[in-house]
């Protein structure tokens, strides 16, 4: 995202405009003395373009432009209300409403109090912990491996009511038998399952992502033998776990513990607007976009940026072939 801001010369946002044209998305902002700040996102996913051709548009794309415009408010309602928090002190929120739907949308400004969230220790955080060859603890409930599909699922229900989010969101993974996401703050937990030799659904793999910054409210912790591991700068967790002897094999962007089942995924060079793209797994490989040969000791890209996303499977002595 480009020319990012809350507004010009110190006033407050009032109105909000997002718009998508076949050069791209871009958002600006409307002060209360009329002045407007324009913002372009950049990255995949971002532009299309009919090439020439005259042939009538796909009937999934309507679809995909109005998942590209939700995931953009949501950026924009992000990078808004961050900038009004360092300049006024204060929250602003976003009322949606469509004027043409799904490329064109205008925003109503609301400010508020400061999230207590953004002040260290008024909001505890959200844990997760987690237990390879066995699954992860969160604060009120057990995700375990072999846990069915079906208590899954309750278990994410409970989790956006506790975090007073939207409820959870289904969707399809080649590979597993169901998947299935839920915010927190900031970030996102996900589960898929699969069905094992008898043919009962049962939690397969646990994700989470969350995007540098302030990760909302409340901050969601993944932590591995008392190691925050989205928390901490990507070189320090590296050097943590080879302390604490795991075998650590580095691949591209990720980071991946093969004997505990986990993998570690450093932030997307090109996201939409900013934020990190959504897994892109392939299968039952368990792995977010990777790509590249294994990068060379003791210098990797982004060796001083925290990891963005974790991903914890069966390891690979106890998977099912």
């Amino acid at each position: 995202m480009r020319n990012e801001g809350a507004g010009g010369g110190g006033r407050v946002p009032v109105r909000v405009l997002l718009c998508g044209e076949p050069g791209g998305w871009h958002w600006t902002v409307v002060d209360d003395a009329g002045g407007e700040r324009r913002s372009e996102f950049t990255g995949a996913g971002t532009r299309w373009s009919a090439g020439g051709r005259s042939d009538p548009e796909p009937a999934w794309w309507h679809r995909r432009l109005a998942e590209t415009a939700e995931g953009l408010r949501e950026a924009v309602a992000e990078r808004l209300t961050d900038a009004t928090f360092r300049e006024f002190g204060v929250e602003a929120a976003i009322t949606w409403f469509a004027v043409d739907d799904p490329v064109a949308w205008e925003g109503i400004v609301t400010l508020g109090e400061a999230d207590p969230a953004r002040f260290p220790g008024r909001v505890p955080p959200f844990v997760v912990t987690l237990e390879p060859g066995r699954g992860a603890l969160l604060p009120d409930a057990n995700l375990l491996f072999s846990t069915r599909a079906a208590d899954a699922w309750t278990t994410l229900d409970a989790v956006s009511r506790r975090c007073g989010t939207r409820p959870p969101k289904s969707s399809f993974l080649c590979g597993w038998a169901g998947h299935r996401s839920v915010r927190v703050g900031r970030g996102t937990l996900a589960l898929s399952t699969g069905r094992d030799e008898n043919g009962v659904e049962r939690l397969a793999e646990i994700c989470g992502t969350r995007a540098p910054g302030w990760s909302g409210n409340p901050e969601m912790r993944f932590r591995l033998d008392g190691v925050d591991l989205l928390d901490e700068p990507a070189g320090d967790v590296v050097a943590l776990l080879r302390e604490l002897d795991h075998d650590i094999v580095r691949r591209g962007r990720t980071v991946r513990l093969a004997a505990s089942g986990l993998t570690l995924y450093e932030p997307d060079p090109f996201p939409v607007g900013g934020h990190p793209a959504p897994s892109e797994r392939a299968g039952r490989s368990g792995s977010l976009r990777s790509a590249g040969a294994p990068l060379r000791e003791p210098d990797w890209p982004g060796a001083a940026e925290r990891f963005t996303g974790v991903s914890l499977g069966p390891p690979a002595a106890l998977a099912p072939l």
